[in-house]
């Protein structure tokens, strides 16, 4: 488990604050020089030389390279860099102490009044381990190591976070940071959170390879890859697939699926728990193997990374997790994509910002993927997440189609 650190969260009108054992620092987010000004003509010149379709929107990418030059100022001014930023992966969830062996749990979840750590290692007793809140939101508690030199809470066990909202109504999530959760179907649809930390850290034997300079993609579903009628395994993929993939003569792996997701069916686009390795293929060990072994034969290995939007799970995922509708996602309506069915992260505020970025990261380090591609960019980048848009061209070309007998299409610039 990784070692901790400093704790940041929201304060009031804005601010966001950072706060650890020496310094409490206030930030404010700036956006008074975003309309597109100081951006480099040879730097905007090269994008459009690459690209002349985009020639007609250089106003657009102004405005978006120095909204993002201005954030990336903001924080590597108050957290030192991007990569100082992205270690909520060891602070936040279940982390320990290296010297102690102590564990320590945190979770941000600033409109609970009450939290209470659960799970089989105290009998699901929900008053006996208590949580307590800062004054930004962030639920803590440590678990002294036992006498008995063994970890308070047994490695694979069940675990869970119980909060009281100001109502008095008590709910009961999995943690959002959690590292592995698993589906008994014969008990529950709901996945329980399971507390990971085996014995002996997984130990790889084979460096990352070469950046190729042109990439020969193979898309890949470790569920569906085998012949017959049931999800495969890890093991399965890198014992029968990987060495499939070799001999076609691709260079490169993009894996789906991998974050868990309740709806098998979506293809693993509808994500509950971002940091948890789909348990349906194996344990996050079988995941390292296959990548230890691609990366063996000289392969690059990519993740298929889900930040467009979450499941709308709630009692597995991030949905309401505090009891508001606006922690981690837009307030609803705005917070919901309509033909998903999903929630939408609000990417302005700043422990949003860490708790993805710090997913990248996580993913990076813990597993030693080589680089991702992200889904539902369109749903990313624009308020209309490519809905209204779409459906007003369609509607047009259609429309133009039937009125004159399948003749001239409108201009899809109208």
């Amino acid at each position: 488990m990784p070692s901790t650190d400093g704790v940041q969260a929201r304060g009031k009108d804005g601010l966001v604050q950072e706060r650890d054992s020496r310094v409490t620092k206030t930030i404010r987010h700036d956006h008074s020089d975003s309309q597109g000004k100081g951006i480099e003509d040879d730097q905007l010149l090269t994008v459009i030389r690459d690209d002349p379709y985009l020639r007609d929107h250089q106003a657009s990418l102004n405005y978006r390279y120095n909204s993002f030059r201005q954030l990336k100022a903001n924080l590597e001014k108050h957290f030192g860099s991007l990569t100082d930023f992205s270690c909520g992966h060891k602070i936040f969830g279940f982390t320990k102490e290296v010297k102690t062996g102590n564990i320590i749990y945190r979770e941000w979840a600033p409109n609970a009044e009450k939290a209470f750590l659960i799970g089989d290692f105290n009998n699901w007793s929900t008053n006996q381990h208590p949580m307590s809140k800062n004054d930004f939101g962030v639920w803590e508690i440590i678990l002294k190591r036992s006498t008995g030199n063994e970890n308070v809470i047994a490695h694979g066990s069940k675990v869970k976070v119980m909060f009281i909202l100001p109502s008095g109504q008590r709910i009961y999530r999995i943690p959002a940071w959690i590292r592995r959760v698993e589906q008994q179907l014969h008990v529950s649809p709901v996945y329980d959170g399971i507390y990971w930390d085996p014995p002996n850290a997984y130990s790889w034997k084979n460096k990352k390879p070469e950046r190729p300079e042109t990439l020969r993609i193979y898309e890949a579903h470790v569920g569906i890859s085998s012949p017959e009628p049931r999800c495969a395994t890890y093991d399965e993929f890198r014992e029968n697939v990987i060495p499939r993939i070799v001999n076609l003569g691709y260079n490169t792996i993009q894996l789906m699926a991998i974050m868990e997701h309740p709806y098998y069916a979506s293809f693993g686009y509808q994500v509950s728990s971002f940091f948890a390795a789909s348990s349906r293929y194996g344990t996050p060990e079988a995941l390292k193997r296959l990548i230890d072994e691609a990366h063996g034969h000289g392969l690059t290995v990519l993740l298929d990374l889900v930040h467009s939007h979450s499941a709308n799970n709630t009692d597995d995922g991030l949905n309401f997790f505090d009891g508001s509708d606006h922690l981690y996602f837009h307030g609803l309506p705005k917070g919901r994509h309509e033909l998903w069915d999903s929630r939408l992260f609000n990417y302005a505020n700043y422990e949003v910002l860490r708790f993805l970025l710090s997913n990248c990261r996580y993913w990076a380090e813990e597993f030693q993927f080589d680089g991702f591609r992200f889904d539902g960019i369109t749903s990313m980048m624009y308020h209309h997440h490519g809905i209204a848009w779409v459906l007003r061209k369609l509607q047009r070309i259609f429309w133009n189609k039937y009125r004159y007998g399948g003749g001239q299409l409108l201009d899809a610039r109208e």
